[in-house]
């Protein structure tokens, strides 16, 4: 990789299995989006995007697949021809193929990278509160499994930053996706927090969700969830916190 700066997964790496995240350093773009966005549907200039996304490939030492992300749970399964910007939906990514790289995008949802523990193939699920609740991750679970002939048990999950449990307030429209009861306290997943004008809010922690899916999905092996995308406006960008920003990415490729 070269020396543009990276967040590595803090997990023990699959053999042959590369992995990495952006951080907002690194590249050309100015204003709001400085300076390595690697979004394109954010408002900033194409030109300082490409020449950002170019520098990101350039570090991974892989292609990156760019999907086109619209918070379901389509998975796409990444094959040597698969063009760089598919024009399929899919909010996650896996493959067998070598040099060929699993990319979501995030600024507050939560990346998700799994692998096969022999490191026969790897996928990345782009994961916010309505992609969890509809089921992302256990449908990234299932077609990586079934794409490469291993069992849940033999994955291992890095969660990556996202918006953190002090700081993603939400409504009762949120607890009742996942099925929990806005009058029932869960201060596991949902703290209540009311508004000064007394109507009910919570923060939600989405680290906790995305492990409990995986679990439901098999996948014990967990890494990571702790870095909030809010609190850190220095590594990280965030819509919730800035509304017009750029878009950080994770990769995971076989090397």
């Amino acid at each position: 990789m070269t020396g543009l700066p990276l967040l590595r997964p803090d997990w023990p790496a699959p053999p042959g299995i590369g992995a990495a995240m952006s951080l907002r350093e690194g590249g050309v773009s100015q204003g709001p989006w400085a300076s390595l966005n690697l979004g394109l549907a954010t408002g900033d200039d194409a030109d300082a995007v490409a020449e950002n996304r170019r520098r990101y490939a350039a570090a991974l030492g892989a292609r990156p697949v760019w999907l086109r992300q619209v918070h379901g749970c389509g998975v796409l399964q990444l094959q040597a021809h698969t063009p760089d910007r598919p024009s399929a939906p899919a909010d996650a990514a896996w493959t067998r193929e070598r040099g060929l790289a699993c990319t979501v995008q995030a600024a507050d949802c939560m990346p998700v990278l799994l692998a096969v523990r022999d490191g026969r193939a790897v996928a990345a699920a782009h994961a916010g509160w309505r992609g969890l609740a509809a089921g992302v991750l256990q449908a990234t679970v299932r077609a990586l499994c079934e794409g490469s002939g291993a069992e849940p048990a033999a994955l291992q999950a890095w969660l990556g930053p996202c918006i953190g449990p002090r700081r993603f307030e939400v409504g009762d429209d949120v607890l009742r996706a996942f099925g929990a009861d806005p009058a029932a306290a869960d201060p596991l997943r949902f703290v209540p927090r009311p508004r000064a004008d007394g109507s009910p809010r919570w923060m939600a922690n989405l680290p906790q969700l995305a492990r409990d899916r995986l679990a439901a999905a098999g996948v014990d092996a967990v890494s990571g969830g702790q870095a909030c995308t809010v609190e850190d406006a220095s590594r990280f960008f965030s819509f919730r916190r800035d509304r017009v920003t750029g878009r950080l990415a994770a990769a995971i490729w076989r090397v």
